[in-house]
């Protein structure tokens, strides 16, 4: 049945356009200008994200995360971009769909970043917008989900202003800055084709 098949990628995924941003798999060329984004932002990014690895920034662990979103991808299993403006092509954030299930499911989890400088003007929005279509489409999934700590009001807007609805809330539900917390759960789902 085509509805269990999974997707298989033997060439890159082209670029995703949105307004204003365009969406794109990591490559190590990218790595100056996203260790330097990370870097600015890391004091930003920290209250959000799980704990960053002591080499988080160097050449060789960007290297390890290339080759496992290469695999990710090989596998079906997650989908990494970065996100770049488009009137410069500066690197402004990254998006994941990670955590693949098929079969019956046909459900991944969205996961965003965006670095300090361009917080604050639409560009995550306009990267979450243009991913989904990708994903119901190109992907065939039925369900995005989406999880935010619940004093993050920026991303509880960026979801709900991107279709995503709260299904619940997960008490310790990720580890985030070396601590379990509790987590909004959000989901968007697949329209239906119209008949």
């Amino acid at each position: 049945m085509a509805f269990f098949r999974t997707i298989n990628f033997s060439e890159p995924i082209a670029s995703i356009p949105g307004d204003g941003v365009t969406l794109r798999t990591p490559q190590m060329t990218d790595y100056a200008e996203w260790a330097a984004v990370r870097e600015k932002s890391r004091e930003f990014l920290i209250p959000w994200e799980p704990t960053w690895p002591v080499d988080d920034l160097t050449r060789g662990a960007f290297r390890r995360r290339i080759r496992r979103y290469a695999e990710d991808l090989r596998t079906d299993q997650g989908y990494a971009f970065v996100i770049l403006r488009n009137r410069d092509g500066a690197l402004v954030g990254g998006l994941t769909l990670a955590n693949i299930r098929r079969g019956v499911a046909q459900a991944a989890s969205l996961g965003y970043w965006m670095g300090l400088p361009f917080i604050r003007h639409g560009y995550m929005t306009a990267a979450v917008a243009a991913v989904i279509p990708f994903a119901f489409t190109t992907l065939r999934l039925h369900r995005l989900e989406a999880a935010c700590i619940p004093t993050n009001t920026a991303s509880i807007r960026l979801l709900e202003k991107t279709g995503f609805v709260r299904e619940g809330y997960a008490r310790e539900y990720l580890c985030i800055n070396g601590i379990w917390q509790d987590h909004l759960l959000y989901a968007c789902l697949q329209e239906p084709a119209k008949a």
